[in-house]
This record gives structure tokens, sequence and C-alpha cells, in this order.
């Protein structure tokens, strides 16, 4: 028999990042804002599951704000339900309106870059991006020389309890699901964005199933990601080979059909 092992906080301190119980080094965090040097915003979003084909990125026609919606599909018959996401970004100040817009989706993983011009007005360059630590209407009349956005490596993303996904509107919010089969098997599913399905090891050592993932960085992202973790326990306690358990990596997810033993 195949048992599903409790997600449970690694150490005193809790889980490494609270979006992931397997993230285990690198950026925390289901979303990462990062002000550029001309002032210009980087925003990198996970969402797990989503093809690049399923998402779709819109400016405002007041030019203020960019909407996303997503879908990430029921890939195996398993999973409890597709999954839908909703998110919405942009300026929070009344003098600048967004200019430009370039989206990049990969393995999971929603990259923005928006950029802005002055409104007709005379107020100097905004540097407020909605993600950022100080959101009230803000100008400067010069170039930006502070750190402006989201801080992927803040203590506060450490702690013992899991948070949903914000942004999940329709099916599961948690990055761990599974489910025990009629045949004494265990279907699991994990979500590991940002990594390639090339980038997934699966092993059973000592009749514990254990999976990695090596998310690199791309494009403006402050750093790589790696995720470890185990995910299920055989009862007998012993080892398989890796082969022998059916993997299913896309769209930073991976799927595991773990046999009965």
């Amino acid at each position: 028999m195949v048992v599903p092992l409790t997600v449970a906080p690694p150490s005193s301190d809790g889980f490494y990042a609270t979006n992931n119980p397997f993230l285990v080094s690198g950026p925390k965090g289901f979303t990462e804002f990062k002000m550029l040097e001309n002032e210009d915003m980087f925003i990198r979003i996970d969402f797990p599951g989503v093809p690049q084909d399923r998402i779709k990125v819109r400016i405002d026609p007041t030019k203020k704000a960019v909407s996303i919606t997503a879908d990430a599909p029921k890939e195996h018959k398993h999973d409890s339900s597709p999954r839908n996401y909703g998110s919405a970004t942009g300026l929070v100040c009344k003098c600048c309106e967004i200019s430009g817009l370039i989206s990049h989706m990969s393995d999971g993983v929603l990259r923005l870059h928006l950029s802005k011009t002055r409104a007709s007005s005379q107020n100097p360059s905004c540097i407020s991006f909605l993600g950022g630590s100080e959101r009230e209407d803000r100008c400067s009349t010069g170039p930006h020389k502070f750190p402006h956005g989201t801080d992927p490596n803040d203590p506060a993303l450490t702690g013992p309890l899991l948070e949903p996904h914000p942004c999940v509107n329709i099916g599961s919010d948690m990055a761990y699901e599974w489910k025990i089969l009629p045949n004494g098997g265990l279907y699991v599913r994990v979500d590991m964005p940002g990594v390639p399905k090339d980038k997934f090891t699966v092993s059973v050592v000592n009749g514990r199933v254990m999976v990695t993932g090596d998310a690199p960085a791309v494009s403006l992202d402050s750093g790589g990601r790696f995720y470890s973790g185990e995910v299920a326990m055989l009862e007998s306690n012993v080892s398989i080979p890796g082969r022998k358990i059916k993997t299913i990596a896309k769209n930073g997810v991976i799927r595991f059909i773990i046999p009965p033993i």
C-alpha cells in the first residue's frame, strides 16, 4: 500500500516559503514586483498548470491597470478539477498611464514588463505601481534610486502555515493534492512553478518517494528556485525503481501515479 505524507513544516521556523511547502531556496511568494532603474515594472506571478495559450493579459481602457485571466485544464482524470485564476495590477497614481506591456508565459509562470508615460498633466514621473510596499499616490522628480516593490526574501514569507493561492477563483488553491486509487496506488499532484518538464527528478529511497525540481532564473527574476520534498511512503519500506512511477510533468506541475506495493 502507498500512503500520502502529511505536509508538515520541516523546522521550528516553519516552511521556508508559505506559498509552497516544497520550495527550499530562492525567491519566495506567489508574486514578485521589481521596480527597474528606468521606472518600468517587472512582475512575476505563479500560475501553475496554465499553458501558454490559456492566459489573457489586457491593459484596461483607463490605461491604469492590467487584468489577467488564466485557465489550468484538468490534465488527468484524477485531478479534483480544473483551475481558473484571475488577477490585476497597475498604477496607483493619477499622473501616469501604462504605455507598454510585454508578457511571457512559461512553465506555469507569467512574467510582465510594464512601462509607463506621464499623462497629460504637469505632474512629474510617478514611481508607484501596485504591489509595492508603499501604495499611496507618489511621484518623483528624478530617476528612481531605491527599491520599490516586494522583497522575495522577506522573513514574513516564512512561517508555520501555508497560504492558499490568492489568484485562484475555481479549483484547488493549494500546491499539493493526492488521491488514493481503488487499486491501492496513489495519485499526487505537486505544483512547482518555474520548473521545466526536464528538470524534475523522482526517486524512491527506504520506501519514501521524493521529488525535486530546479527552476532557473528567467528574464529579470531575482533568482532561481529549487524545490524538494517527500510526497509518499510505501508501507513496506522498500525501494523501487523510479521508472515504475508514472510521471506527467508540464506547465510547472508534476503528477505521479505510484503503483501499489
